[in-house]
């Protein structure tokens, strides 16, 4: 389980899931406080405080541009009840460019023993994939759109809308493969794209392309 500052900062849901054996990698502020060989500390000071021989760069997904990269780290807190499995307090940097600080974010880890800091790193980058699909979902097939006060309308739009982005989905990246000609002969195949149009980088780019846009 993933989540921002909201739910990571609220200590009760924490602990529901430790005692559930649910692993998460929850987001908290730089003003929380967790408990390291036996003391109490602020993330942030523990961050400031880390060798840099303890930093790794990770990518745990692509933007616009390519790989995201940032640099990580991870402490080990105190021992969690529950036999088998880990607490850690893992920061996210900013490649240093510049006088500019790196911007930072804090993540507490509770995950089965033996669990790496890029598998941490890569559970957590789901978070922002997910947000990601939220924010286009509301943008392109008005998942947030709808106007009803019983669950079963509001699940009928939220089904529908999520089968428009699906759909989408699908047809944008079809329409951007690269299909297979009928084999004139079986020796000598060559690929062409499915559409001859430009490849669109957005979804929204795609529904303007296909008119797919209401006025």
């Amino acid at each position: 389980m993933t989540g921002d500052t909201v739910y990571g900062s609220h200590r009760p849901l924490r602990e529901g899931l430790e005692k559930r054996l649910q692993a998460y990698g929850l987001a908290v502020s730089c003003q929380e406080q967790v408990e390291v060989q036996g003391e109490r500390k602020r993330v942030d000071h523990i961050a400031d405080g880390l060798e840099p021989n303890l930093w790794h760069r990770l990518s745990v997904g692509d933007g616009s541009k390519g790989p995201r990269p940032f640099d990580w780290a991870r402490v080990e807190l105190a021992k969690p009840e529950q036999e088998g499995w880990q607490k850690w307090l893992v920061i996210r940097r900013s490649p240093v460019s510049g006088e500019k600080p790196a911007d930072r974010a804090y993540v507490l880890v509770f995950a089965p023993c033996g669990t790496t800091l890029a598998q941490m790193a890569t559970a957590i980058g789901t978070r922002w994939t997910v947000e990601q699909c939220f924010e286009e979902g509301k943008g392109e097939v008005g998942l947030d759109h709808y106007e009803v006060r019983s669950r079963p309308g509001w699940y009928r739009h939220i089904t529908l809308s999520m089968l428009a982005h699906a759909f989408l989905v699908v047809v944008r990246m079809q329409s951007q493969m690269l299909m297979e000609d009928p084999p004139e002969d079986e020796e000598k195949k060559r690929w062409k794209p499915f559409l001859l149009h430009t490849p669109s980088k957005t979804l929204s780019a795609f529904k303007r392309q296909r008119g797919l846009v209401c006025p």
